[in-house]
């Protein structure tokens, strides 16, 4: 079964293999060489200067770490402006909400993108420490622009918390505009490990002044047993394992740039091979993520319809979220997938058409 699904997605034999390694105690020097190479290669990804940056590990989802990254460094008595065009942006704002973290929402439509220049504005017409954006919306497939914001949280001393949970590792992120104060993300999407194994990566002067709102997603404890080699709780050692040999080999194959070019090339091909059956994407190319594409369902086909007879033959797709699920579905090209693949996934959706 090919796994079209936004995470988890389809390993690779190599990654896989990693898992059978041996059992391992989270006490011993073996783990934690085990967590300063994955630390070490998150922080490489996007060639970061360790000086600067920090990788800090957490057992959980994407959304673990989007809530240590909110809980952690949105600091006591601060305020925050989150930026929402999708479940995800809204979910940030039900953590901030939860912690009861002083907050705003510049909200837009789902299949609209965020209005920076009004965003800006609302920036200067408040008092926020922090920005929260989604750089990847997968509700819709979208990519928020974040160069624009970025350089207007610098200018103004603001920090720019980034869920890159579903862009890392395959979409550029511009760490140096100096607006970026943190990102958070996980090892089982463009990263193409298991789930279990999250992070945060963050400034180490952000680092040294976080909040203790949370207990075990508390992010400067984190940070500080991880930087002694050390950790607070016992984590997912084996998708640790997943995610070191998954580094590896990103590394090997070319990193972020390489695999954006890879997922850039399959999302075109279906696409194209989409639009020659009739079926229209829900957002121009430029507009999307390599990661995620979203598609209008034909007519007279719903999505139970198409994403039964596709798993029938080999591949889960994805619904779309909300109001949006009786109008779209969701393919997503991460993961040891070929064009062979893309190949046989188009033919089969033509099949069920005719």
């Amino acid at each position: 079964m090919l796994l079209l699904n936004p995470g988890p997605v389809t390993l690779s034999e190599r990654v896989r293999k990693s898992l059978l390694q041996t059992d391992l105690c989270h006490r011993e020097p073996e783990f934690f060489d085990l967590q300063d190479e994955a630390r070490h290669r998150l922080i490489a990804a996007y060639e970061l200067d360790p000086a600067k940056w920090s990788a800090v590990l957490m057992t959980g989802s994407g959304t673990a770490a989007v809530e240590s990254m909110i809980a952690g460094l949105v600091p006591e008595g601060g305020r925050l402006l989150v930026v929402e065009n999708g479940v995800y942006g809204d979910r940030i704002a039900q953590i901030a909400q939860q912690y009861g973290i002083e907050h705003e929402v510049a909200k837009y439509e789902w299949m609209q993108a965020p209005d920076i220049d009004a965003i800006i504005a609302k920036l200067d017409a408040g008092t926020f420490t922090n920005v929260a954006i989604i750089h990847h919306e997968t509700t819709t497939g979208r990519l928020n622009a974040l160069d624009q914001l970025s350089r207007a949280c610098a200018q103004r001393g603001i920090g720019l918390l980034v869920d890159a949970v579903s862009s890392f590792g395959a979409e550029a992120i511009d760490f140096d505009g100096g607006g970026v104060t943190a990102i958070a993300a996980t090892a089982n999407k463009c990263l193409h490990g298991v789930p279990g194994a999250a992070f945060v990566i963050a400034r180490r002067d952000a680092l040294s002044r976080a909040a203790s709102r949370t207990y075990y997603l508390g992010i400067a404890r984190l940070a500080k047993l991880q930087n002694a080699r050390n950790t607070p709780f016992t984590p997912s050692v084996h998708a640790y394992y997943a995610l070191v040999e998954a580094l590896r080999e990103f590394e090997d194959e070319g990193g972020w740039r390489a695999r954006h070019a890879r997922y850039a090339a399959l999302a075109e091909q279906v696409r194209a091979g989409l639009a020659k059956l009739g079926i229209e994407s829900a957002l121009p190319a430029e507009e999307s993520s390599v990661v995620l594409r979203a598609y209008r369902l034909p007519a007279g086909v719903t999505y139970e319809t198409l994403h039964d007879a596709l798993k029938a033959k080999g591949f889960v797709i994805y619904a779309g979220q909300g109001g949006l699920s009786k109008e779209l579905f969701r393919i997503s090209t991460m993961g040891a997938v070929t064009s062979a693949d893309m190949d046989t996934l188009l033919s089969s959706v033509a099949e069920l058409i005719r």
